[in-house]
């Protein structure tokens, strides 16, 4: 870890550390829970333990609650008040959070909606991770508490990401630097994105608390605010994980992008460009959608990659002439430079690989001609684990690898088991999301927990099933003890003091004019290629798909 960081997170205020690592604390608590809610319905969808419908149902509103919502966004919301915190003394000034009460406020208002998202999955009917009003309509006391829980992670993601804006910007004025750096900027951005995601979960969920006390009407348009919400839920954490690359890429080799803060910003202004207008294709099963509107969401979702894959090429293309520079040789001779004695080395290489396969399949699903076809099938849960468990919790992981030892004090427990674990999860991820992809282009449902239908299904589906389990049991326990091992940084220091991290091998080569960089656009058609072979695959084998629900609620 360069000098700079570890210094910068070691002298931040004992209260702002507090804060930062209970919110990391929190966060792989979720991870934990989630992930034990994510296997036992891998296990019961292969058939390998006996559950009853209802019982799948809740392991799978405990695995969407504890793992798409709250370890996503108690990690992010760690990361980004300790990057704004250290960011904050670039302006000249002193390092530290400014209004840390609000981020408090906040940070207990996320711990809350967990606790009460936890309760509400086992109190009544489960929920799944949608709550959606019209399952709950007969069991209002569920939806209050369930809907409780979710308007009050919106408060907590208005109230932590206010703190980082008003650090950043008090970085600002006279004495300091009169603008944000690309960093500082990106930091700005994803805060922003943030507020607006609580507010997308407040609009999602008021109307159904409100109607559960009896203050409103029955929340018939809840869809409408479920996608809005799900669409920032989906992509936020891809802007996230593009911003831990881009620090940790200075953190671990010293690098900084070769094409130079302005560029760097547009890059991060992308995001704001491409993402809001593509919502659209959330609502293909709609059976309202008039054909326009759905060809057009197509096309703008066709654009919603640009910014990760824009900021993909910037990292790599950055890291690689400065090793190239140093003396690299052959088209990968380059990734031998770079720090790999770190865990999070190993956990980002993961994710990017996995990066590259996600996107790929989600070209097939944006397809308005296949995506009524494929949305309600295991098509999805196949491809998205890609970006969920592969690219964002991998890149997270990573970065709370390097934020919590840095704030504690105490080095990784088990660095060596830990630089291998991202492949293990990562095998088991391509074995679950191999043969989801492949169930779902034989048309096996992804809301059904026993797909046996009584004998009558075909018996590829089992099998498919089974890989299933397998595939994600791996991936499972290879992530939860990669949690375990950040979590138990927080508590348990080693009597050994190991480097967490290696010295900076590429910052003192300076990039030459006759420097190339080939891996980012070899890598951009690998990406094209595959996206065009697993579309031909799709239309191939549309004819045996059921349409399994026309006008039903996406994804």
């Amino acid at each position: 870890m360069s000098d700079t960081y570890a210094s910068r997170l070691a002298a931040l205020p004992v209260r702002d550390r507090r804060l930062i690592i209970g919110l990391a604390g929190a966060a792989l608590v979720a991870l934990a829970t989630g992930i034990a809610g994510g296997l036992l319905t891998a296990l019961a969808r292969a058939g390998f333990i006996p559950v009853e419908p209802e019982s799948g149902y809740r392991f799978l509103t405990l695995h969407g609650v504890s793992a798409f919502f709250y370890w996503l966004y108690f990690a992010q919301a760690a990361l980004l008040l300790g990057f704004a915190a250290i960011e904050r003394g670039n302006g000249g000034g002193a390092i530290g959070l400014v209004r840390r009460r609000i981020a408090v406020a906040g940070a207990i208002a996320m711990v809350l909606g967990f606790g009460l998202g936890i309760f509400a999955t086992f109190m009544g009917a489960p929920p799944l991770y949608d709550g959606k009003a019209e399952l709950l309509e007969g069991e209002p006391l569920t939806l209050l508490v369930f809907s409780l829980g979710y308007v009050s992670l919106g408060i907590g993601l208005m109230l932590v990401p206010a703190t980082a804006i008003a650090t950043l910007l008090s970085s600002l004025g006279r004495n300091r630097r009169d603008r944000l750096d690309a960093l500082g900027f990106a930091l700005l951005a994803w805060a922003g994105f943030l507020v607006v995601t609580g507010f997308a979960a407040i609009h999602a969920f008021l109307p159904a608390l409100l109607w559960a006390i009896g203050l409103s009407d029955f929340p018939a348009a809840q869809e409408t605010g479920w996608h809005i919400l799900f669409h920032n839920l989906h992509y936020l954490p891809l802007m996230a994980t593009v911003l831990v690359w881009y620090v940790l890429m200075q953190v671990l080799t010293g690098v900084k992008s070769v094409f130079g803060a302005r560029f760097s910003k547009i890059v991060f202004t992308l995001y704001l460009v491409f993402v809001p207008p593509t919502s659209l294709y959330h609502m293909f099963l709609d059976p309202g959608l008039p054909d326009f509107v759905k060809v057009t969401g197509s096309i703008l979702s066709l654009f919603v990659s640009v910014p990760t894959l824009t900021a993909f090429l910037v990292i790599v293309a950055s890291l690689e002439i400065h090793a190239r520079a140093s003396g690299a040789r052959g088209l990968f001779g380059w990734l031998r430079m770079l720090p790999w004695e770190h865990p999070a080395t190993t956990a980002v290489a993961a994710a990017v690989i996995n990066m590259m396969l996600g996107i790929s399949l989600a070209f097939v699903l944006i397809q308005e001609k296949l995506a009524p076809l494929l949305s309600d099938t295991f098509f999805v849960p196949g491809y998205f684990h890609f970006f969920t468990v592969g690219t964002v919790s991998l890149s997270l992981l990573a970065g709370l690898s390097v934020l919590v030892p840095g704030l504690t004090g105490n080095p990784l427990r088990w660095p060596g088991l830990l630089r291998a674990l991202p492949w293990v999860a990562s095998a088991g991820l391509l074995v679950f999301g191999g043969a989801g992809v492949a169930a779902g282009y034989m048309g096996v449902p992804r809301r059904v927990i026993d797909i046996g239908y009584g004998g009558e299904a075909p018996a590829i589906w089992a099998t498919l099933m089974g890989l299933v389990g397998v595939g994600g049991s791996v991936m499972a326990l290879a992530l939860l003890a990669y949690a375990v091992g950040v979590f138990l940084s927080i508590f348990w220091p080693r009597d050994s003091t190991a480097a967490q991290a290696p010295a900076n091998r590429l910052e003192m080569a300076a990039p030459t004019d006759r420097a190339a960089a080939w891996t980012g656009p070899v890598s951009i058609l690998v990406i094209v290629a595959a996206m065009y072979g697993f579309t031909i695959i799709g239309f191939e084998l549309m004819q045996n798909l059921p349409v399994i629900a026309s006008g039903g609620a996406g994804h």
